[in-house]
């Protein structure tokens, strides 16, 4: 009962904290980790990330078990909330590493554009044809993911 209480008295207990890393060229990476399933209980990593070689470009990575992305790229990744839509622009073969990678378990996509648009921070239903139609995005995420943004320009 005690667990069941501070869960839902203090919800930042289940927010993500965003995490800074290094990158192999020595930039600064902060980046947001989320595992989220789609309704067909498919399990997606889903990582925005910055650098702070480019603070403007952030990133969405979308990563499943190798070979449940095989796209042809570039697509687009869809985006709904309520009655706003988006088309993110796919990046994927931008990352020399994804390009090559025979395994195709992961795809990136320009995250700014959205982020610069929303005004809070509302649920996103994300749409990958031909991958999953339907991958909810809690406040929660979309609450770190701008973040992301705002740390960039503090």
């Amino acid at each position: 009962m005690a667990i069941f209480g501070l869960c839902v008295f203090n919800p930042h207990l289940a927010e993500a904290k965003l995490q800074i890393n290094q990158g192999e060229d020595g930039s600064q990476v902060t980046r947001s980790l989320e595992s989220l399933r789609d309704l067909d209980l498919q399990t997606w990593q889903v990582v925005a990330y910055s650098q702070s070689t480019d603070p403007d470009l952030i990133v969405l990575r979308i990563v499943g078990y190798p070979g449940t992305l095989r796209l042809d790229h570039p697509t687009f990744l869809q985006v709904h909330s309520g009655r706003r839509d988006w088309s993110l622009k796919d990046v994927t073969l931008s990352n020399p590493k994804l390009a090559k990678d025979p395994r195709q378990a992961a795809a990136e996509f320009e995250l700014s554009p959205l982020l610069k648009d929303l005004s809070n921070n509302r649920p996103l239903r994300l749409l990958l044809p031909d991958v999953f139609t339907d991958l909810p995005v809690p406040p929660y995420v979309v609450t770190e993911w701008r973040s992301l943004l705002q740390n960039e320009t503090l």
